[in-house]
């Protein structure tokens, strides 16, 4: 289905991997699977890492891909019943649920690890979350895509923010991001 890493290296678990596409398929084309499956389940998909498992890189462009595929679906389907006005109502009331933390000086736009635990860089969180301020705000493109290529270095105390607040704030703006590409 992947590209299988090499003799001695990691890569996600074969049978899940290949379990959950699977699964997807049958919940997109509607022939099985839980009938509220969506591109949620997709975002948070998580396999075991294990020896001579599938390319991380060729399953999370599949998964991108993936995702991209069910909000487009979502995106039709809510256009086909309630209009494209409605469909932009909904994309901008999930924005509005992003923008109050783009207001929070930089520095203190996130919770930051207690002790000595380590997170994201500030810095590097904060300079994605100017160009989200510059998207929304000044029109200047970005892309799903490019939200997601994003990486963040490391760093511990008042000089990083949390991780999994950051993580779900991403997904929030690249669910937003999706939804109007």
């Amino acid at each position: 289905m992947f590209p299988v890493v090499k003799l001695l290296a990691k890569g996600y678990d074969r049978d899940q991997v290949e379990e959950f596409f699977d699964l997807a398929k049958q919940a997109y084309e509607g022939s099985g699977g839980p009938p509220d499956f969506d591109a949620s389940d997709v975002r948070e998909a998580a396999f075991d890492i294990v020896p001579r498992g599938y390319s991380f890189a060729a399953v999370d462009a599949a998964l991108d891909r993936l995702e991209a595929a069910f909000v487009q679906r979502a995106r039709a389907d809510h256009i086909a019943v309630n209009g494209q006005e409605a469909w932009m109502s909904h994309v901008a009331s999930q924005a509005t649920t992003l923008y109050p933390r783009l207001l929070r000086p930089p520095g203190a736009r996130f919770r930051h690890p207690v002790g000595r635990k380590r997170g994201y860089e500030v810095g590097a969180v904060d300079e994605l979350l100017e160009r989200l301020v510059a998207y929304f705000d000044e029109g200047v493109p970005l892309t799903s895509a490019q939200v997601r290529a994003v990486t963040f270095p490391s760093a511990r105390g008042s000089r990083a923010y949390e991780e999994g607040t950051v993580d779900a704030y991403i997904a929030r703006a690249v669910e937003v991001l999706l939804a109007v590409e």
